[in-house]
């Protein structure tokens, strides 16, 4: 599980996070959502060591993050960020490929090939997997993203907005993938996303942040109301029910 105790960040005089205590069990999909400006991105770089802690502790399956050695945290989490930057001039399988680096230090074993070959199946890669990065669509380019953060084999698999530049089609695919694994490979996805209907739809659990403090925790159904979003968004929306499913009419 992922432990977050006290935390708080600042960067200069701006208050980020406020005294964030959190657990997030293993296992299945932790959706944070919340207004732009909430932390949710601040928080998800904390726990993967992107930036350094300031205040209070973060353990994953009891590893401090602050202290763990680089290699052994990299066999525990990976993570996508919203801003990742890749060289132009890769092809899509050395871009997954690289994410085997902490299991086999750059020398790619036949099993490293076999993982790479299953992530680009799983996120429909398999014919761009000699592409160069630089002649994808975004949305291509984001699904290799995420493949490569799949590759990399961890229990953990922290993501800051994928569905970024994602059309509809590929933005369901994407969380039905997310959902599939979690399901399959008792993986744990914690995942930003502005689209609450997507995580209405496919998280087990929603976080909902705002001016850095958890403003709610809960299922779906116990968070996405009318109530609860108007709280945190700013205005009120209505709420329909899809067969069990909540889906907020955010546009009306």
């Amino acid at each position: 599980m992922i432990r977050i105790e006290n935390v708080s960040l600042r960067h200069g005089s701006a208050e980020i996070l406020h005294d964030i205590s959190l657990t997030i069990p293993k296992g299945g999909i932790t959706a944070l959502i919340g207004p732009n400006g909430a932390g949710k991105s601040s928080l998800l770089s904390l726990i993967a060591r992107l930036q350094p802690l300031q205040s209070g502790t973060i353990s994953i399956d009891g590893f401090p993050v602050d202290t763990t050695p680089n290699r052994d945290l990299a066999r525990i989490i990976a993570i996508l960020r919203q801003d990742s930057i890749v060289a132009s001039r890769l092809r899509v399988r050395e871009l997954v490929g690289f994410s085997r680096f902490p299991h086999s230090r750059g020398r790619l074993t036949a099993e490293d090939r076999v993982v790479i070959d299953q992530s680009l199946q799983q996120f429909d890669l398999a014919d761009l997997a000699d592409r160069f990065i630089d002649t994808l669509s975004g949305g291509q380019r984001q699904r290799a993203l995420v493949a490569m953060a799949f590759a990399q084999a961890t229990d953990y698999l922290l993501l800051d907005e994928p569905l970024n530049n994602l059309d509809m089609y590929f933005a369901r695919d994407l969380m039905r993938s997310l959902r599939r694994i979690a399901d399959e490979n008792g993986k744990t996805v914690v995942i930003v996303l502005h689209d609450i209907n997507q995580a209405g739809a496919y998280a087990d659990r929603i976080i909902a942040m705002k001016a850095g403090r958890i403003a709610a925790d809960g299922s779906p159904a116990e968070l996405l109301r009318p109530e609860i979003l108007q709280a945190i968004f700013g205005f009120r929306m209505e709420v329909a029910d899809m067969g069990g499913t909540p889906v907020v009419l955010h546009f009306r």
